[in-house]
């Protein structure tokens, strides 16, 4: 069993920390418990989350260190500082927010990624997401467990592919919604209530 938690906090933190492209995490637990029915899937989950919590916050870490610190002008950074000065102010409705996300199936890591460009304090956002993901991973765990007993695993051995054409073309989508994240004008678009991308210029200087 011990063999087992550290399997899953090793998958489940390394399948946090890539950007993109990587199977939800829900499907993890989903497997567990309709594969291995008879196994503690709430400590499991438990497990689950701190690991999710630490792989989206070194994703965060990385966003930070090397899209903002490397590729981003300085134009793009300060444009991104609006957002951060928005959200210090509301905090608490930050934290409601991101906890109502984390108890969702949606996919994380480009939340993740646009608020490691913040520069915000990670503890605002690691907070709601541990606790989100500890109930909706012990809620699938627990539900296929449940499952599983009844059909005796049956499901387990035909895992649902998730490398569809619609997964590949959404992940797409998704990372060119973060570079459109750094081209916007946030503090125009916050301050005067009006869309305005960045000039196309500002990514020339540092």
């Amino acid at each position: 069993m011990h063999g087992g938690i550290l399997l899953v906090f090793l998958i489940v933190f390394l399948l946090n920390l890539v950007p993109a492209f990587a199977p939800p995490t829900w499907m993890v637990f989903s497997f567990i418990g309709f594969r291995y029915p008879q196994f503690n899937v709430v400590l499991l989950a438990l497990v689950g989350a701190v690991a999710a919590t630490l792989g989206r916050a070194t994703l965060a870490k990385l966003a930070r260190v090397i899209v903002r610190g490397r590729l981003l002008s300085r134009r793009s950074r300060e444009s991104i500082d609006a957002i951060k000065e928005r959200l210090e102010k509301r905090r608490k409705l930050t934290f409601g927010v991101f906890l109502l996300y984390a108890f969702s199936p949606l996919p994380s890591n480009y939340l993740f990624i646009a608020y490691g460009l913040t520069t915000m304090e990670l503890v605002l956002i690691i907070i709601p997401f541990f606790i989100g993901r500890s109930i909706s991973y012990s809620f699938w765990g627990v539900t296929s467990s449940v499952i599983g007993r009844h059909l005796n695993g049956t499901l387990a051995r035909h895992p649902l592919g998730y490398l569809s054409v619609y997964f590949v073309i959404t992940q797409i989508a998704l990372l060119y919604c973060i570079y459109l994240f750094t081209r916007v004008d946030w503090r125009y678009v916050l301050d005067e209530k009006k869309f305005r991308w960045l000039p196309r210029n500002a990514n020339n200087g540092r």
